[in-house]
């Protein structure tokens, strides 16, 4: 019975050294599938950047049924999670440059040969990562309070003995509450960018790099303590090992005494939003880019 034809999945770049080969034996990737270094040893010598790479059957991964299963969001989310699962064992233990989900090719010898004419590029990537890891920065706008938005909530309630004149009309309340919670609204995002400021100024001398990425939106704005909120803010900075400590105080420290605007650090994360772009799948049928905000991910 002849055996089903595969791909090969890469998750990162990384130098082969003995404990690598330990935690690489101890995880399982994406489709439950067995995991390895490709090459472990190659002409280029044992410290030369590899791919970690597992291999999935060709029929569940080639390019018309990727397009199927792109839509099918637990199968999307389940399998995103193994490939940041894989990353984030490895990063935890040495220096890693993840690569996106669904880098395939169609043989180890097309990703040996994409591996070797990007061996230079990868090799100066790995040393800038080198004891470093990535921290994301979101700034919210908190949900207006009930006492903003509600048409009958006045910004602060007079003396029992001279009650507030009944406004002359219903519309008359309504316009003043509306501009009330506009007021209220507008002084959040300008705590909010005072934040950002703040946060940048904080950071700059802890962090080697900095990335904005785009503000997150729907179910994705609630943040670490699951609190709800207008993301208006979303950067990951790259820190050295050694700053890590000095860097969630200095940031944290900026978002304060700021009502209205809360501040979320998370990290360390494996620097996501500090690769370089996956090489281009050689000869396979299959590179599609499923990059996302990776779950807990850095952004």
């Amino acid at each position: 019975m002849s055996q089903e034809p595969t791909l090969t999945y890469v998750y990162a770049v990384a130098v082969p050294t003995p404990e690598l080969g330990r935690i690489l034996a101890s995880l399982r990737g994406v489709a439950d599938a067995a995991l390895s270094l490709l090459p472990p040893l190659d002409e280029a010598g044992p410290a030369a950047p590899s791919f970690v790479t597992s291999q999935v059957p060709h029929g569940d991964w080639r390019e018309e049924a990727l397009r199927a299963h792109f839509e099918d969001l637990d199968w999307l989310e389940s399998t995103a999670r193994a490939h940041h699962h894989v990353i984030q064992a490895l990063g935890d233990r040495a220096t890693v440059l993840p690569l996106r989900m669904a880098t395939l090719y169609q043989d180890e010898e097309r990703a040996l040969a994409a591996l070797r004419e990007q061996r230079p590029a990868f090799a100066d990537r790995l040393a800038l990562l080198a004891h470093h890891a990535e921290y994301g920065v979101k700034v919210y706008v908190r949900p207006e309070a009930a006492g903003d938005a509600g048409a009958d909530a006045p910004d602060s309630a007079p003396p029992a003995a001279t009650p507030a004149p009944a406004p002359s009309s219903p519309g008359k309340a309504y316009l003043q509450a509306r501009k009330r919670q506009h007021h209220a609204r507008e002084d959040r995002y300008q705590q909010a960018a005072r934040a950002a400021e703040r946060i940048a100024a904080a950071a700059a001398p802890h962090a080697t790099h900095a990335v904005r990425h785009p503000t997150q939106s729907g179910p994705l704005t609630r943040g670490a303590a699951g609190e709800d909120g207008e993301n208006v803010l979303n950067d990951a900075y790259l820190v050295p090992d050694e700053q890590a400590e000095a860097f969630r105080s200095a940031v944290e420290q900026a978002g304060e005494g700021l009502p209205g605007v809360r501040v979320d650090v998370t990290g360390p994360w494996a620097p996501y939003s500090f690769a370089m772009p996956a090489p281009p799948a050689t000869g396979t049928d299959t590179d599609t880019d499923t990059s996302t905000d990776t779950p807990g991910g850095p952004t």
